[in-house]
């Protein structure tokens, strides 16, 4: 009985594309497995931005799949105490694929982002063999284009770079879906599914998706330019692709809009300036098993490069073809090493991290130029030995790069031994079996080496984070139980796994750590003490009960520290929750207390926003070891250099003494029985958040040991006095609201009656807030709107800005996208139904 085959996979197309992601889903699982990292061994792949934020933004989407999310797809309330999420969502979340976490179990959430990044990197695979079948069919060889697709897919970019910034993935599958848009606007085939192919590639990373189609433009050119036909031909089908795009991106602006704008208010990252990488570097990048931050991951298996380097001599491919697609290749990799070019690739301004961030591009312009050299005829031996020579040419430039490891030679020398048997037999015709197995061999095991060489890597020069584990079991735990929003808020704790901790485990914290953390948000943070990382980007809970009060914090986890992190001490105390009476989320202030603003001193700062004088900040004296005065660094600070330092103060009795030393990389200690607080301090990157040292009065002595030279402020140590805060909580409750109803996009509250000054919102004043209609006031950085003594109701919405705009251009754009479905309708319907006229019978002569 013969059984019935999928109708998908009937065609010689679709079983190519489907062995193609197949097999790269295989190599990668292989090259993993081999460096035993997770989900196949104990080492973590949560590297750098993968598990500080990937994961714990895929968790938020997994909570919000589940109706489990404070907040919804415009506010988030768990993170740094409100923000805008809907720019979070179009840059992290907006990929189709990024769904599939919300079949798995949420303890499993790292296995969850594994997997949608397997499955990105299979489909990539699997639209470039679609769209090489597409540019020229090839007919009989479309195994070998699932052997090119799957070498695209697994290009040195996608597994080290790419893998640990999942979102970049989506650029990766956008290029060869935006090359198929333009090979359909040039024949002027499907222009509503081209359009949709358009939005879904910016909808899902509009930064890969705007390098996609500057190169996929660039595709189109070529091809315009090597059809047979007029300029006028040529012409229209430029202007179809162009309109093409536009609509696709205008689809996309519902997304797009409130993402740029979110990046115009985020707080500035890194300023890098670029430099391009050794030409050494850039040909050893080409090779297996190399590794770098700072140069084009270009390896692509030594199949591809072969081809492609074959591509001018093959005679069997038109002189002109042959020229464009070589020089097409050549120019763009120029365009990496060259400043101008460099800035086009990145829309005019150089990313914080990985400065060749476009080489997948590269990529998959060599993979086109490699099947164009082989999909018309097998090259011959001549064509083999030319693209063998310059390939070897490539090899030897590279000897000098210290890139180089024992592992690249032997085996970029087996894989160009097996692709050219393997091409040979091929043209023979009567081993296709044996010159497949040769081909996806010498793929197969440069690409699993590269991809394990990368895994261990990455550990050795990278931050890196554990998966969920025992310790996020009984932090989330410890966060479900004491969980009391919105009548309080519960910070998941200091000593955190993740900048994103809020997002992993739960709460309502103020860490938070994104590419859009608000201005706004940063400088309130920092005038009141707290510390970051990341320039400021990832911002660190503010464990203090001032700052507590302030921001409605009732209840507060605390955690050991992270016994993942190398540098940590060994901390062997319990999961433990502490609480305290707060406010509620709205309180009513006198309007003159705003005052001024913010000054430099954060327990001044912390007062303000609270409304009463809870600190002594007195005098400090800072001697080193051997007694001598530190250096005075200006009119604030004391210079510190690597050493033991004794800071005396002077404070009222039973006082909480917390020390403010934000670049301070070292220790301090209150007297001799204190425990120690670690500050890991260095400014403008790091900063060391206020620390409680422990209680005391009188003259105490602050021992310091500094590690690294920085600075420590004059104004130092703040000794709170836990009555007066006492009081000064009993009378916000006294003036705040009597009910909070928190939605997805806002807060409704209900005062006391004849309520007059200020209703301040216990979050931040972002863009986007506004009140009864009108956009939010600031109260010295938090949200803020008048009310007189008739008033009984407060009503603050959230909308991300560019929101409606971008509603608007969306609208319009599917209007044209609906005429451009409709009208060429139309106009065959009206040719079917217009009568052809009768010719009138001709009389006999």
């Amino acid at each position: 009985m013969r059984t019935p085959s999928m109708p998908m996979l009937r065609s010689p197309r679709a079983r190519g594309a489907a062995l193609a992601a197949l097999l790269t889903v295989a190599i990668v699982c292989a090259g993993d497995a081999v460096a035993r990292s997770y989900p196949f061994g104990p080492r973590t792949r949560s590297v750098n931005d993968l598990g500080n934020q990937f994961v714990p933004f895929h968790a938020r989407l997994w909570d919000l799949l589940h109706g489990r999310a404070d907040g919804g797809l415009l506010l988030n309330w768990q993170s740094g105490f409100g923000s805008s999420f809907l720019p979070d969502f179009g840059t992290y979340l907006s990929s189709p694929f990024a769904l599939l976490v919300g079949v798995f179990p949420r303890d499993r959430i790292d296995l969850a982002v594994y997997a949608v990044t397997l499955v990105k990197t299979g489909v990539a695979a699997a639209a470039m063999t679609w769209l090489l079948t597409a540019l020229r069919r090839g007919r009989g060889r479309e195994w070998l284009a699932a052997v090119l697709g799957a070498s695209y897919a697994l290009c040195g970019w996608s597994v080290v770079e790419a893998v640990y910034n999942p979102m970049w993935l989506d650029g990766l599958i956008a290029f060869p879906l935006l090359c198929l848009a333009g090979e359909w606007a040039r024949t002027a085939r499907r222009p509503v599914w081209g359009t949709l192919l358009v939005t879904l590639a910016w909808v899902s990373n509009f930064y890969t998706a705007y390098m996609a189609t500057l190169g996929a433009a660039l595709v189109l050119v070529v091809r315009l330019l090597l059809e047979d036909g007029t300029s006028r031909e040529r012409v229209r089908g430029l202007v179809r692709a162009v309109r093409t795009v536009l609509i696709g991106i205008g689809l996309a602006a519902p997304v797009l809009i409130p993402v740029f704008l979110g990046t115009k208010h985020a707080y500035p990252g890194w300023n890098r300036a670029f430099a391009p990488a050794a030409w050494p570097d850039v040909a050893a990048r080409l090779l297996p098993a190399t590794y770098s931050f700072f140069s084009p991951a270009l390896f692509l298996g030594t199949g591809a490069l072969l081809l492609a380097c074959a591509l001018a001599f093959h005679r069997a491919v038109p002189r002109t073809e042959r020229l464009v697609w070589a020089g097409l290749v050549a120019a763009v990799a120029l365009s990496l090493q060259w400043g101008p070019t460099h800035l086009l690739w990145h829309a005019f301004a150089t990313p914080n991290g990985s400065p060749f961030r476009q080489t997948f591009v590269l990529s998959g312009l060599v993979v086109i130029a490699a099947w164009t050299s082989v999909a018309t005829a097998w090259p011959d031996r001549r064509t083999l030995l030319g693209g063998g020579m310059v390939l070897t040419l490539i090899a030897a430039g590279a000897a000098s790069s210290t890139l180089i490891t024992g592992w690249t030679y032997p085996l970029f020398a087996a894989g160009l031994l097996a692709v050219i048997g393997a091409l040979v037999l091929a043209r023979d015709g009567r081993f296709a079996v044996l010159a497949a197995l040769l081909l996806v061999g010498a793929q197969a095991g440069q690409a699993a080496a590269t991809t394990a060489y990368a895994d261990r890597e990455r550990l050795n020069r990278l931050d890196d984070y554990a998966p969920w584990g025992e310790r996020q079991d009984l932090q989330a735990a410890a966060v479900a139980r004491a969980d009391g929003w919105p009548r309080y808020r519960t910070d998941p704790g200091l000593e955190q796994s993740t900048a994103n901790d809020p997002l992993l485990v739960g709460g309502q914290g103020g860490a938070y750590y994104s590419s859009h953390t608000p201005d706004v948000l940063t400088r309130t943070f920092l005038a009141l003490g707290a510390g970051w990382t990341s320039n400021g980007r990832a911002l660190h809970s503010l464990d203090n009960p001032v700052t507590d009060a302030v921001f409605s914090v009732g209840a507060r986890v605390h955690v050991p520290r992270d016994p993942h992190q190398g540098w940590n001490r060994p901390d062997d105390s319990p999961v433990t929750v502490t609480r305290q009476d707060v406010p509620p989320l709205v309180t009513v202030r006198p309007a003159a207390d705003a005052g001024a603003g913010l000054g430099r001193s954060p327990f001044r700062n912390q007062e303000k926003l609270l409304g009463a004088s809870v600190y002594t900040v007195p005098a400090t004296t800072l001697r080193s070891a051997d007694g001598t005065d530190a250096t005075d660094e200006g009119a604030y600070d004391y210079r510190v250099r690597p050493g033991t330092y004794t800071l005396s103060v002077n404070c009222p009795a039973n006082s909480e003494v917390y020390l403010w030393a934000p670049d301070l990389f070292g220790r301090a200690q209150l007297g001799a029985a204190g425990e120690p607080a670690d500050f890991r301090g260095e400014l403008p990157g790091r900063r060391a958040g206020m620390r409680v040292l422990g209680t005391g009065g009188g003259q105490l002595a602050v021992s310091l040991r500094a590690a690294r030279a920085g600075t420590v402020p004059h104004e130092s140590v703040g000794c709170l006095d836990r009555r007066r805060l006492s009081g000064a909580v009993s009378a916000l409750q006294r003036t705040g609201a009597t009910s909070t109803e928190v939605t997805d996009s806002g807060v409704r509250a209900r005062l006391p009656a004849h309520s007059a000054g200020v209703a301040v919102l216990a979050a931040p004043r972002i863009a986007g807030w506004s009140c009864d209609g009108r956009p939010a006031d600031s109260y010295l950085g938090l949200v803020a709107v008048p009310v007189r003594g008739d008033r009984t109701v407060v009503d603050c919405t959230f909308r991300p800005p560019g929101l409606r705009a971008g509603s608007v251009a969306g609208a319009g754009a599917l209007a044209a996208l609906l005429a451009t479905a409709l009208v060429p309708w139309a106009r065959k319907r009206g040719r079917r139904l217009t009568p052809v006229p009768r010719t009138a019978p001709r009389c006999p002569r």
